[in-house]
């Protein structure tokens, strides 16, 4: 009969110790519920930031652009004319001179970055392989006004004495694309500037490059060496398919790098409100025109114009981002119907 009292003892201990570690159960769950509310909302909050932000600039670019597509219409596009005297504005000049940089800067950059990439994952040494891809990676940060300047007091005379002459005796004297190599060897031009543009990008698009290669399995591009695959059949038919997406974002982010760049190219593409077939005649671009006008732009058509280059700009940009977009979903379905 002793025994009962210290048995009950026991389980009213036990009960009081199950209902304590239930009690701190049920704490610590409500504070990871609290936790997990909390990590949720604020990384929601971080990327709804980065929306609105986007949608500000947009809107304030609209709003700026407004008084500007009022007074010249869709025409404003269209228009070569800009004339600050008479009030006058076309952005098709700086439209060409910023869509004719970019694409001279991807077309030399892109196959020399391909180059680089596959260079330093499947052929350099592996001795060479870091000092060489921490070169690469450098040349990446140097300011854009550097390359400007050396673009301009250096790079510019060369070309002009030694590049164009050869490009006019050669290329200009073809019957269909001869025009474009032809005019003034000034060293200063589009031309110039989508050479200068190419060698800011080349490390961009390269270093993306080679980071997607080096990530394919190794076991990959074993069994196509071990079914007597040459290197470049195993790069093209092993490491491109598989570092697609990777590939193409690298070549966006450069060519974003080269619609949006600045310094660089106000140096050397010659600041010139002309149009013409020749890519040795001095232009403009959007990037070159905000920057040599809107400190001095007077308020009113001139600012509101300049503002509609920026949303023309941004345009562009988003244009050519979902262009790639797509070309990556197509040719994902292509893949998907074989």
């Amino acid at each position: 009969m002793s025994a009962h009292p210290s048995v009950a003892i026991e389980d009213e201990a036990r009960l009081a110790a199950a209902d304590h570690e239930h009690a701190a159960l049920r704490k610590t769950m409500r504070n990871q519920r609290i936790q997990d509310f909390l990590f949720h909302k604020i990384t929601l909050l971080f990327a709804a930031s980065v929306l609105l932000a986007l949608l500000g600039i947009i809107v304030s670019l609209a709003i700026g652009a407004a008084p500007a597509f009022k007074e010249f219409g869709a025409a404003f596009i269209t228009t070569v004319e800009w004339d600050p005297v008479e009030d006058r504005y076309g952005a098709l000049i700086a439209i060409w001179g910023t869509v004719a940089t970019s694409l001279i800067a991807l077309l030399i950059a892109f196959p020399i970055s391909f180059g680089i990439a596959l260079f330093l994952t499947e052929i350099c040494p592996a001795w060479l392989r870091r000092p060489m891809g921490t070169a690469v990676e450098l040349l990446a940060g140097v300011p854009s006004i550097i390359y400007g300047m050396w673009g301009l007091f250096v790079f510019a005379p060369l070309f002009a004495d030694y590049v164009q002459p050869l490009l006019q005796n050669t290329l200009g004297q073809l019957p269909v694309i001869g025009q474009l190599f032809q005019g003034p060897m000034m060293g200063m031009g589009i031309l110039t500037a989508g050479l200068i543009l190419a060698v800011m990008i080349i490390p961009f698009i390269s270093s993306v490059m080679r980071d997607v290669f080096e990530i394919v399995p190794a076991v990959l591009k074993e069994s196509a060496y071990g079914l007597g695959c040459t290197k470049w059949e195993v790069v093209r038919k092993v490491v491109l398919p598989y570092t697609r997406n990777g590939v193409v974002g690298g070549v966006m982010l450069g060519l974003g790098r080269a619609l949006g760049e600045t310094m660089a190219v106000t140096f050397v593409i010659g600041n010139a409100h002309e149009l013409s077939a020749s890519l040795f005649m001095p232009g403009n671009s959007i990037s070159s025109t905000l920057a040599n006008e809107f400190a001095e732009a007077t308020p009113g058509l001139h600012v509101s114009s300049l503002f509609a280059l920026g949303l023309i700009l941004f345009a562009i940009t988003f244009v050519v981002l979902a262009a790639a977009k797509l070309m990556l979903v197509g040719m994902s379905r292509k893949e998907g119907v074989k």
